[in-house]
């Protein structure tokens, strides 16, 4: 093994980071008219987009040592696990890895087409963003996983206030207190469960949460519902999440874009910690959350979809639609079943690139209905009505999930891993008619802006016709286009993932080593035991 190959794992973290420390040096000024600022910024956005061109192909590599079944493990300052911090790339974080790097290469560059230069120092913050993201992703210990939760906040509070504007600062300040007293909560839960079992890494907690036996396990099973409440605020579950329609419509849309991943963040948090940690191997804490989170992840769905349904603006009901999302996904993984685990996983990638072109296609249509932008009221006719239609169309059909889209695959998936599940009926009705009202929404949101135009109106200003702006949303969607063409083998990956997730003795041998073998009690998963009926 090279010595590049063996810092593969940091790197994802080291990159964006390193980037974000050298735009500062540069001064990334945005709204600085004059020419050398117009220098500056024009450097930084070189910068900037090689970091993520370079950050999307390092993930990609990782995705493919990935996929052989072998986890990485990077241990800073040569500290042992458990108790130094541990890098971990498995299946799952190299596919968050890749995901992220996938939706920022197009919203960078959609950002370059002039909102970069709306604020100070966007680009750096977008890479503190990706820097807290790919960290979550990959960090192998609890107490460093709210490190890197706090990295991201820190950053998309400024980057939620680009632009600047009242509203923003409203929502924007509702936001960061929320989110703070979230992140005390995160303290409180991991502080519980360091008390009863002497440990934050992940690994290690696996093995000790599984010995703790009752009535001891009441202060781990308090501390798994605290950080429910934590990652479920994250990731917008019902009732913690209505705060998000009114954040995400009102960032500007490159930075609502990026923030698609931002409430992945929360569910992948939610499947490491309730799905493997206190899973079904986890003794007397085993499924700690599962009587709750099915119900609460159904109830996000419907009301994601009816709120997309009440929306009066395009952007509104897109973040309506990314609580609909997430509760779909959540539905996958409170079924605890490696089939259900693939499906949730598959959708979760389908869902977050749909979500995020949504974003960016909402400000291109909005851009050319004049004075209506993305209010759904009659206004004037669009400039390039035939191609913002197929967009439209192509988003609105993956993520009602119709076919051959990607969004139709992980839902059939989803409902043929819950056949046998005792909710099966409650989970058809509500995976498929939440599709059902998706389209219905984005069907009313298409028919008012394309054919209910005012011909008395003449054609808008071309400011939404950029080819930059158009190219990266086109880029974008078109991901969920390959999702389709190459669906068997990522549907091999995300079955094999599932697999890897479910074999925490595995995981303990690669991050503990010898100690994982010794002090490891439980047997791997063989796929074939589902969840709680």
């Amino acid at each position: 093994m090279s010595w590049i190959d063996a810092q593969l794992p940091v790197l994802p973290v080291l990159l964006p980071a390193a980037t974000a420390i050298l735009l500062l040096l540069i001064g990334d000024h945005g709204g600085d008219d004059s020419a050398h600022g117009h220098r500056r910024l024009l450097c930084a956005r070189r910068i900037a987009q090689g970091s993520v061109l370079l950050g999307l192909v390092l993930a990609a590599a990782l995705v493919q040592q990935a996929a052989g079944g072998e986890i990485r493990v990077y241990l800073l300052g040569a500290w042992p696990a458990p108790y130094g911090i541990a890098i971990v790339i498995d299946r799952l974080s190299a596919l968050m890895l890749l995901l992220t790097s996938v939706v920022a290469v197009p919203v960078l560059w959609y950002a370059t087409g002039g909102w970069d230069a709306r604020g100070r120092y966007f680009h750096a913050l977008f890479q503190f963003q990706l820097m807290g993201l790919n960290g979550a992703f990959v960090t192998g210990d609890l107490f460093n996983l709210f490190v890197f939760f706090e990295v991201l906040l820190i950053a998309s509070y400024a980057l939620m206030l680009h632009g600047l504007g009242e509203r923003r600062l409203r929502v924007g300040l509702h936001y960061m207190v929320l989110n703070l007293a979230a992140s005390a909560l995160f303290l409180v839960g991991v502080s519980l469960l360091y008390a009863q079992t002497g440990s934050l890494n992940l690994a290690d907690l696996a093995l000790r949460v599984a010995r703790v036996e009752a009535p001891d396990a009441a202060i781990a099973q308090a501390a798994a519902w605290l950080l429910l409440v934590v990652f479920g605020f994250k990731a917008a579950l019902l009732p913690l999440s209505l705060w998000l329609p009114a954040t995400y419509a009102a960032a500007c849309p490159p930075v609502a874009a990026l923030f698609a991943l931002m409430t992945k963040v929360g569910v992948y948090a939610i499947w490491r910690v309730h799905g493997v940690v206190f899973g079904a191997d986890a003794g007397a804490s085993a499924y700690a959350v599962e009587p709750l989170l099915l119900p609460l992840a159904l109830g996000t769905s419907v009301l994601g979809v009816l709120g997309a349904l009440a929306a009066h603006t395009l952007e509104r009901l897109v973040a309506w639609l990314t609580m609909a999302s997430v509760g779909t996904v959540l539905v996958a993984l409170s079924l605890f079943n490696a089939d259900a685990w693939s499906a949730g996983l598959y959708y979760m990638a389908n869902s977050t690139l749909v979500i995020a072109g949504l974003f960016l296609l909402a400000e291109l249509v909005a851009a050319q209905r004049g004075d209506a932008a993305d209010r759904l009221v009659p206004a004037s006719p669009l400039a390039q009505p035939a191609l913002m239609g197929l967009l439209m169309l192509l988003a609105a059909a993956s993520a009602a999930g119709l076919p051959p889209l990607p969004g139709f695959i992980g839902k059939l998936m989803l409902l043929q891993a819950s056949s046998e599940h005792t909710w099966q009926a409650a989970i058809w009705t509500t995976v498929l008619g939440v599709g059902f009202l998706t389209m219905i929404g984005l069907a009313r949101a298409g028919s008012i802006m394309f054919w209910h135009v005012r011909d008395d109106l003449p054609a808008s200003t071309p400011s939404g016709t950029s080819p930059k702006l158009i190219g990266a949303t086109l880029l974008l969607l078109a991901t969920t286009v390959a999702m389709s063409v190459f669906a068997a083998p990522i549907q091999r990956y995300t079955a094999a993932t599932a697999l890897q997730l479910n074999d925490r003795a595995a995981y303990a041998r690669a991050v503990l080593g010898a100690q994982g073998e010794a002090t490891q009690s439980t047997r791997p998963y063989d796929g074939r035991a589902g969840g709680p009926r």
